[in-house]
Formats: structure tokens, sequence, C-alpha cells
């Protein structure tokens, strides 16, 4: 069962007299569970298309289905519920409030999806849990390690049960003995049953994940299936 269905995609850009074609017509499904990443380099298409899986921005034209929703040409309020509702995401800057503890942070997607308190504690517990961060709940972001606020992060993202969980360059910021950790993570929650999309430029990055779309000039230059990803052997 398709999760995403993508079919005519272009996304054009007017500069001065110049039109930039930042996508140029891209087809593609991802079925629900996959464990997907998106490469390329800088001006492949590869943000743009990342903005447009997650509602973040609308096509100039084609077709994107999101879980039995057509979001093509939804207004910006009904973009902000899907974005609330449908996309976990997780950024290469965390983007955790600093005064905040790691429950609050975690917390904050289901203050605005209106839960009650005590089901928004509840539900925060539980996906820190998840992520084995139980022990550092009333922690601030400073106080934490970069891997740390990263699975707040993942955490976060977790919370509202999510059609997918989309995750821009999550280890630009880390080391590389916690990226394996935290890609290790992305692999438990594929196998729970999460929907992952992974945007990187980083090849062994891209090596954990099951099926690696590589973006070249706006459109897909290229997919492979990866039959032994690395997160699978840890």
């Amino acid at each position: 069962m398709n999760i995403i269905e993508i079919s005519g995609i272009k996304k054009y850009f007017q500069v001065g007299t110049q039109v930039v074609k930042a996508l140029d017509g891209i087809d593609i499904n991802i079925k629900k569970n996959e464990y997907v990443s998106l490469m390329g380099t800088s001006g492949s298409g590869k943000s743009t298309f990342m903005n447009i899986l997650g509602c973040l921005d609308t096509p100039t034209s084609g077709k994107y289905i999101l879980n039995n929703q057509n979001v093509s040409e939804l207004t910006d309020n009904e973009l902000a519920e899907i974005r609330n509702t449908e996309i976990g995401f997780v950024f290469q800057t965390f983007n955790l409030l600093p005064r905040a503890t790691a429950l609050e942070n975690v917390m904050l997607p289901l203050v605005y999806a209106g839960l009650p308190k005590e089901q928004r504690i509840q539900r925060a517990v539980e996906v820190l849990e998840q992520v084995q961060l139980a022990d550092r709940m009333d922690h601030r972001p400073n106080e934490l390690s970069g891997g740390q606020r990263q699975r707040v992060a993942v955490a976060r993202a977790l919370v509202n049960n999510p059609s997918i969980i989309l995750a821009d360059e999550p280890t630009g910021n880390l080391d590389s003995k916690t990226s394996i950790e935290i890609m290790a993570l992305f692999e438990r929650i594929h196998k729970a049953g999460n929907t992952v999309i992974v945007v990187t430029h980083e090849e062994d990055i891209a090596a954990h994940t099951h099926r690696i779309v590589r973006l070249k000039d706006g459109i897909i230059d290229k997919e492979e299936i990866n039959d032994n990803p690395r997160s699978a052997l840890l």
C-alpha cells in the first residue's frame, strides 16, 4: 500500500527574468513502512522536494497524495493541519526550545493538537522511553549531548503518531559514532511500523536505508534498493 503517491510534480521559481526549474517532473511512490533516503548535491532539487513532501511548500503543478489525501492544492491552514498530524519532522539543528525540558519539548505538538495535559504527559513519556531517554526527560537541551538532543527531536516527531517521519540531514551536527546510533534508532522506528524518509548528502548515512532515491537537475536520476543496509547489522 502506497502512503505517498507523487506524479508529475514540478516546482518553478521566477528569479528576475529567468524561470528556475527546481523540480521538473517527479514521479515516485513510497509504500507504507518503507525506509527511504533522498540524495542529491546542491542544486539537485532535494531541498525543494523535501519541502513539498513535508507540506512546507506546494508544487507548481502535479499531484501529491499523502495517506489517501490530495495535498497538492490545499490552503496554508490545511497544510499546517497536515504537518501537525501526518508528518513528524527531525531537523539537523534539533530545533528544541532551550528553556523547556525534554518532556516539555516532546509534548509541544500535543499542545497544538489540543490534548489534555495528563494525556500529553503520558504520551510524551512513552516516546521518550521508546528513544531510551526516560532518565533525561527533566533535562533541558543544554544539559544533553548532541545525540540526546536529537533523540528528543525524534521523540517529538513520533509523539503525534504521524504517517511519515521526515528527517532532514539528521546526523549533520553529530560525530560519526553518534550518527550511527541515531541511524540505528531510525531503523528501530522503521521496524516498529513507521515510514521513514531521510534527506541526506552523505553516502554512509544513505547506506543505512533500504532504498536510495537520487535526484539530479530536478528529476529522479536513479533509484537503488539496498539489500544489506548497515543498520540491519547493528
